[in-house]
């Protein structure tokens, strides 16, 4: 006898919906971004971080967060990089690479 897949309709009628619940809660948590906290990294640690990756998202507090890049590389096609500086362990103002902004939608150039 050969098996074939369940179609999800078909998994969804014999599984209920508590499971089927439960799946969709999986499913979201695949997207979310982790973030480190700069704050449980020395200076060096947090700079070697963004230089490896080339970029990383790091919380700044309990509840800012951003995403740093090494180089302009890993920002989109009409952005441009700033420096940034992070409270890290050992430093309350570590820089550690860049940020990606838009120059001419509120960044810092003017048309």
């Amino acid at each position: 006898m050969r098996r074939l897949p369940l179609a999800i309709g078909t998994f969804a009628l014999l599984a209920g919906p508590g499971l089927l619940a439960g799946l969709a809660l999986l499913a979201g948590t695949g997207h979310a971004v982790a973030q480190t906290p700069s704050i449980t990294m020395t200076c060096a640690e947090a700079a070697a971080l963004i230089n490896t990756r080339g970029s990383a998202v790091l919380a700044t507090s309990r509840t800012l967060y951003d995403r740093y890049v090494r180089d302009r590389s890993f920002c989109l096609y009409d952005q441009d990089t700033r420096p940034e500086w992070v409270p890290t362990k050992d430093n309350p103002q570590c820089f550690i690479g860049y940020s990606c902004f838009e120059p001419f939608r509120g960044g810092s150039y003017s048309r």
